[in-house]
């Protein structure tokens, strides 16, 4: 059974995701590879971070809003917790509590998830993926409304260390993420991989957004549900920015509506649908103890927020869902 250790005798398996792929043995060896000790040079900082997690009796676990860990722990393991967490910044996903430590993370990522939850097909037993996931704060509110099995990937390692943080405590072999691009995953067979696909906050760093639709058509199985989610333009998209974009670099197109359900028309998905379409505010995307770069506050003109600090229309984001025909 391909294992790849983490914490000092808690190997993290993979082999719970065989089922998902058909060319199995590649993935092991690019998660090995992306968590190895010279994978990127803050890796051996944010391993001896984890290994200083303190060994903690879980009485009470919640997936709800906050993904909660409760149980006895006293003042001193506490700080300990918290230096290590604090180790593992930026929290851009969350919000978390472990042991009565609030991990107050830059995004209020449970307001996404109430946009997004009325308008999913039902996850019971189904296997999600989750392109992009950040620490896998969503794939905790996908089991909590009973998926099977959720496969996070995310290329930014600390996100990666920061899921096996929380996993320390939350002992789930049924919630992962793994330092994997999109393009690496292995492709599926014929019937597709995953029953539910998900997108959020990825299609608009792609430069080529419609081929980013068809792989998510590719891993989505057949009679599957795809969720993606991006910035867009609510009036004269799309918008193709010289530079930056809210002080983001890598943003080289973001549609309007229209071009997003187009792109899933295109790749082969059907009865494409925009569900949701909200401004970010100051109050769901912040500076906070646990992420303390700049944050949206910055990124917004100040003599005029409806404007980002280049002039381009502030961040909107907006949410489609489509399904794969049978």
């Amino acid at each position: 059974m391909p294992e790849l250790g983490v914490f000092p005798g808690q190997p993290v398996k993979l082999e719970p995701l065989r089922a998902a792929f058909p060319d199995w043995q590649k993935l092991p060896g690019q998660v090995s590879d992306g968590l190895a000790p010279d994978a990127h040079g803050d890796m051996p900082r944010w391993q001896a971070a984890l290994a200083r997690l303190p060994n903690l009796n879980v009485r009470h676990r919640s997936l709800g809003d906050t993904v909660t860990v409760d149980g006895p722990a006293t003042p001193e393991e506490k700080t300990a917790l918290k230096d290590a967490l604090r180790a593992l910044h930026p929290w851009r996903k969350g919000p978390f509590s472990l042991f009565g430590v609030d991990i107050d993370t830059e995004w209020r990522s449970d307001w996404k998830w109430q946009r997004v939850r009325p308008h999913l097909a039902p996850l019971a037993g189904r296997r999600v993926l989750d392109v992009g996931c950040g620490n896998g704060y969503f794939g905790w509110r996908m089991l909590e409304v009973g998926a099977d099995l959720v496969l996070g990937i995310d290329p930014t390692l600390v996100f990666c260390l920061q899921h096996q943080a929380i996993n320390r405590y939350m002992a789930s072999d049924q919630n992962w993420v793994l330092p994997l691009r999109f393009e690496a995953l292995p492709e599926p067979d014929q019937v597709g991989g995953f029953d539910t696909v998900f997108s959020m906050g990825v299609i608009y760093h792609r430069r080529d957004p419609e081929a980013h639709a068809r792989a998510l058509f590719q891993h989505t199985r057949p009679g599957g549900q795809v969720v993606l989610e991006s910035l867009v333009v609510e009036n004269g998209g799309p918008l193709m920015p010289s530079g930056r974009y809210a002080r983001m670099r890598n943003v080289p197109v973001i549609p309007d509506a229209d071009r997003m359900l187009d792109w899933l028309s295109a790749a082969g998905f059907l009865e494409p649908q925009m569900v949701d379409i909200t401004a970010t505010s100051v109050d769901e995307q912040r500076s906070t103890a646990w992420m303390t770069f700049e944050s949206l506050a910055e990124a917004l003109d100040p003599a005029n927020p409806e404007l980002t600090v280049e002039g381009h229309p502030r961040p909107v984001r907006a949410i489609a869902v489509a399904r794969k025909g049978v």
